[in-house]
């Protein structure tokens, strides 16, 4: 197969920035992973070449045959492929390992001229101290959502471990979803259900923080790392999305008050995965439906009381449909203009989207406990977010370790505000410093 077309939730992100088209922003995602020691590059080559030789999409390129039709991934044949960049660098001390990340962040892949992804090794500082080396996957991302860039890298690990063996035991494993095999007239059956639901959602249009923010500045982050102060009490119910979603409710109501916007309803989309339980599932493609969340501002004061709306909420949308229908419809968005890939809703007339950014990407996987030869300490991922809404909060977990990341972009946020983001959410999930 030498092309892959681009599904509906990677055309929802290429649609997010077509507004700004003259900024020349970033739409990069990357993944960090903190190794015990150094790591050699020649490894990580020899494992994309291996990968190369069975599926073709990290070296592709983002192509359009016609103006009307589909977005998708084209590649030509091995001998053709070339190899994503591998560079390395040595950190000049551990206090630039955010202006390297920002650096990444910031440095646009264009994927129509270039592979849509590419690999940073960072060696910690010569000195005292650990000598470790961090691991930076960088890629477009609508080639992939962050458990992809997971699954990618246990691919590239395992490929790695098991040099000159027969490759996954004796067959690759399916690399990209399975296509949808209803047919046209159910899915649309489907999709309209989505459309009328989606045109009805915001009757007030959603108010961001980047409102004022033209043009858009330069991606910023900060992530922090944290342990739960009484592991006993580290309860399923702070580990759902809706508890998390309800303590960022509540940072980001104090923000509101603060900059005095309006008090009009919070709207989010929570991306829900839809790869198997259990099971890996495919690495390219963001394999996302979304719900949407809705509460007020003034609703964040009670968080139990809103995790359990939001829960509701959520239960409802499973029940009624709304989920898949949602998916399906992302599906028809193939043969529209990416500019008006958004116009068919009514709240987006102004620019606004969403209120804010939120997600968490889960549990850090067991396959990559051990990276190219060395233990994994911790791992996270930092998106740069669309214009509106500008700012985003993103939790994941790697073995003990809480991972908390703020992405904004400059001028949405001060340093401060979002160092007291980061600490109502750390107050609202039990959690202390890691050491």
């Amino acid at each position: 197969m030498r092309r892959l077309s681009l599904r509906g939730a990677d055309l929802v992100l290429m649609a997010r920035h077509p507004r700004w088209k003259g900024v020349g922003l970033s739409r990069n995602t990357l993944l960090i992973v903190e190794c015990d020691g150094p790591i050699a590059a020649e490894r990580i080559t020899r494992a994309l070449d291996r990968f190369l030789d069975v599926c073709p999409w990290p070296a592709a390129r983002l192509r359009r045959r016609f103006p009307w039709g589909k977005l998708h991934w084209a590649a030509g044949s091995r001998e053709t492929l070339t190899r994503p960049p591998v560079r390395r660098a040595v950190l000049a001390s551990r206090a630039h390992l955010a202006t390297e990340l920002i650096s990444e962040l910031d440095t646009r892949i264009d994927p129509h001229r270039e592979a849509p992804l590419r690999i940073v090794l960072l060696d910690a500082p010569p000195g005292p101290g650990p000598a470790g080396s961090f691991v930076v996957l960088t890629w477009f991302h609508p080639l992939m959502d962050a458990r992809g860039g997971q699954n990618l890298l246990a691919h590239l690990s395992h490929l790695d471990q098991h040099e000159g063996e027969t490759l996954w035991n004796g067959g690759p494993p399916a690399f990209v979803p399975e296509r949808d095999r209803r047919s046209l007239r159910e899915r649309g059956r489907i999709a309209g259900r989505s459309l009328k639901y989606m045109r009805t959602l915001a009757p007030v249009p959603p108010v961001s923080p980047a409102a004022a923010l033209v043009p858009p500045g330069r991606t910023q982050f900060r992530h922090e790392s944290f342990a739960a102060a009484d592991p006993a009490a580290d309860r399923r119910a702070t580990r759902e999305i809706t508890w998390r979603l309800a303590v960022v409710g509540k940072a980001m109501a104090e923000l509101w008050h603060r900059r005095g916007l309006p008090q009009v309803p919070f709207l989010l989309p929570i991306s829900v995965d839809l790869r198997p339980k259990g099971e890996p599932g495919p690495v390219f493609g963001n394999s996302l439906a979304f719900h949407f969340a809705r509460f007020l501002p003034s609703d964040a004061s009670d968080v139990p009381a809103l995790a359990r709306a939001l829960r509701q909420q959520m239960a409802d949308a499973v029940r009624d449909g709304q989920i898949e229908a949602n998916e399906v419809a992302m599906e028809f968005l193939q043969y529209r203009p990416l500019s008006r890939m958004l116009s068919v809703l009514p709240w987006t007339a102004g620019g606004e989207l969403f209120s804010f950014n939120c997600a968490d990407l889960g549990e850090w996987p067991p396959a990559v406990e051990h990276c190219f030869g060395r233990h994994v300490l911790n791992a996270y991922h930092v998106p740069v977010v669309p214009p509106r809404p500008g700012l985003g909060v993103f939790f994941n977990r790697c073995g003990r370790r809480n991972n908390l990341v703020v992405s904004w972009l400059e001028g949405v946020l001060s340093e401060e505000e979002a160092v007291r983001i980061i600490e109502i959410v750390r107050e609202g999930m039990g959690w202390i410093r890691a050491r």
